[in-house]
């Protein structure tokens, strides 16, 4: 089980402020040298928090570990990825209004698989792996083989938020699909030291990407020490 630590609100935290510090940068090399697999930045529309320029830095210094670039499905953002060239982009939805992320991709409008198609086509032409965000729903995921996209990455917000059962078999269900039609599957979203214990149990599921915990966990016990201990619980599993 992977870990990627997603690291955009060190910039909200930055951002505040207007200050150059903390610099994303540095909280992205002491998460790789606690044992963090791969980093994950969102580079959002409204540029809440990561900037392009943190973009640039983090492919540019964080050597041989791999930067996963979250988008979403727009030619300036795929203008931005085929510039920088990280290792893979995952796509998500974005709504101006919301908080954070609220949802997965709904690959049942055939609009949108239009525009995921020439996407994805253009990212494989520079080897960038492409990931899509989406609901644990098996309903939505025939579309993706169509598609060619490399990873799903499962939206875990709905069942982080209310535990159930019922969205635990979601997941399990939906991973078990993807991996039984040879597409690799990731998770995250809203993930803590409890609910990723859980989730990492799933065999199907091969890395998890975690950002708002891990960075709220450092402020009291560093970045190094929460890091660690959530290798440790995936270690576990």
């Amino acid at each position: 089980m992977l870990l990627g630590v997603n690291i955009d609100h060190v910039a909200t935290l930055r951002n505040a402020r207007g200050t150059s510090y903390p610099n994303p940068l540095d909280i992205a090399l002491a998460a790789i040298s606690a044992g963090a697999d791969f980093i994950t930045v969102h580079l959002r529309e409204d540029r809440r928090h990561i900037k392009d320029q943190d973009v640039r830095n983090l492919k540019n210094n964080i050597g041989e570990t791999k930067l996963n670039l979250e988008i979403a499905p727009t030619h300036e953002m795929l203008t931005i990825a085929k510039q920088i060239k990280p290792y893979s982009i995952c796509i998500v939805p974005e709504n101006r209004k919301e908080i954070t992320t609220e949802r997965g991709l709904y690959l049942i409008n055939e609009n949108l698989r239009r525009e995921l198609t020439i996407l994805i086509k253009e990212a494989h032409k520079l080897d960038i792996k492409v990931s899509l965000f989406v609901e644990p729903n098996v309903e939505q995921l025939k579309y993706v083989k169509e598609l060619q996209a490399d990873v799903v990455e499962l939206h875990t917000g709905n069942y982080c938020n209310n535990p159930s059962a019922k969205e635990f078999k979601l997941i399990t269900t939906t991973a078990k699909y993807l991996v039984e039609h040879k597409i690799e599957c990731h998770a995250g979203h809203g993930l803590t030291y409890e609910s990723a214990a859980v989730i990492a149990k799933i065999p199907h599921i091969s890395a998890l990407n975690i950002g708002h915990f891990l960075i709220c966990n450092a402020l009291f016990n560093g970045i190094e020490h929460s890091i660690k201990k959530m290798k440790a619980i995936l270690t576990k599993n």
